[in-house]
């Protein structure tokens, strides 16, 4: 299915835009009545409020919402690349990946959590395993720089560097990452981070007539596109006020009927080409293993800096590094993994955790002189 979006007619930044306002972009307006989002969303919503799925919605108007969304994704899973990067128009319809890839994480921690943009990713990769482990290195770089009292503590700074530094080893050990990256050479489908509901338009018969905001487009690893997509209750687990696992459940209620969705919208791709479809080609298929092996949990955490924390203790590290003896309290399996780290990786942590502390108590000492 052809994807509606707005021809761009002019972009450009700050210095370029009228009175210096701001970075801009000149596109076709899309005549459309709202968006899929707003169709979702429990009723009353005010505007300064977090979005949230109707609790009282219909299955079947449910599954219909989700049947538009779910043809967009089927057909962005279509488009792919040979390689992990950013795409420039080389044609009147053609495209390559050009640049490093761009993706709205890597935006929102040099905006707001205090990363140098020198550190971020500067390549174009050829593997999976490339793009995780410059991810998991992102983490890594994005908590050595940031403030604000990042941490609480000593032991809560080693608790975050531990948790990165095993997520890196998920990447670099051959065996632990054969469990989850099954799609090493690509081919890269493309992928757009920003894609949920609220940058969907309908018209009146709630048929989508346009889709914006893709300025974090990048080809990415297959197991990202396989990944069900998070916004199936419109809200972020991060910010999902019962907490992760009550998410968790209204997410799989949920998942199930987009399923389903993406299930008829398989049959009709494949039944207008004329081809069988087996199951091993479905991506209802692909999504659904996804979640039950936990792959969803660490396509979420490289992709969001932010919620790292909240993911991973709770969701990957038991499924790699085996059971602990600390399941009364979370905050404390840090200490039974420091076994598994490198010699270097020990060294660097202990660096930091002195650095943490003495800006910690930096800011301490500004505040209390502000407030005297």
């Amino acid at each position: 299915m052809p994807i509606p979006v707005p021809v761009v007619s002019r972009w450009g930044e700050r210095n370029e835009s009228p009175s210096n306002l701001g970075p801009f972009i000149i596109m076709d307006y899309i005549d459309h009545e709202r968006s899929i989002s707003d169709l979702l969303e429990t009723p009353g919503r005010q505007s300064k409020q977090r979005p949230e799925l109707n609790p009282d919605i219909s299955t079947i108007k449910l599954k219909a919402l989700y049947r538009e969304l779910a043809n967009i994704v089927f057909s962005l899973s279509t488009l792919s690349a040979n390689r992990i990067g950013s795409l420039e128009k080389t044609g009147k319809s053609a495209w390559e990946v050009a640049y490093r890839p761009l993706s709205m994480s890597m935006n929102e921690i040099v905006r707001l959590g205090t990363l140098p943009r020198s550190k971020l990713p500067t390549a174009m990769y050829d593997r999976a395993s490339l793009y995780f482990e410059a991810l998991a290195e992102l983490h890594i770089s994005h908590l050595k720089h940031q403030r604000n009292n990042a941490i609480d503590s000593a032991d809560d700074c080693r608790r975050k560097f531990v948790a990165r530094f095993l997520f890196r080893k998920l990447v670099r050990d051959r065996e632990l990452r054969d469990k989850w990256i099954s799609h090493e050479h690509g081919p890269f489908p493309v992928w757009c981070d920003d894609f949920r509901p609220q940058n969907v338009m309908v018209d009146k018969a709630e048929k989508v007539v346009g889709v914006v905001d893709w300025e974090f487009t990048y080809t990415a690893p297959v197991e990202f596109t396989h990944a069900p997509p998070w916004w199936l209750l419109l809200e972020k687990l991060e910010y999902w006020t019962k907490g992760l696992d009550d998410w968790c459940v209204q997410y799989g209620r949920r998942l199930q009927i987009f399923l389903q969705a993406m299930m008829d919208c398989e049959e009709d791709a494949y039944q207008t080409r004329n081809e069988r479809l087996e199951e091993s080609q479905r991506l209802s298929s692909r999504m659904r293993h996804s979640w039950e092996s936990g792959d969803f949990w660490i396509m979420y955490a490289a992709r969001n800096n932010f919620a790292f924390d909240a993911i991973y203790w709770n969701k990957i590290d038991q499924r790699f590094f085996g059971s602990n003896k600390s399941d009364d309290n979370i905050c404390d399996i840090w200490k039974e993994r420091l076994h598994l780290l490198e010699p270097e990786e020990k060294e660097v942590m202990d660096k930091f955790v002195d650095l943490k502390l003495q800006e910690n108590q930096y800011t301490l000492d500004y505040m209390a002189k502000m407030e005297a």
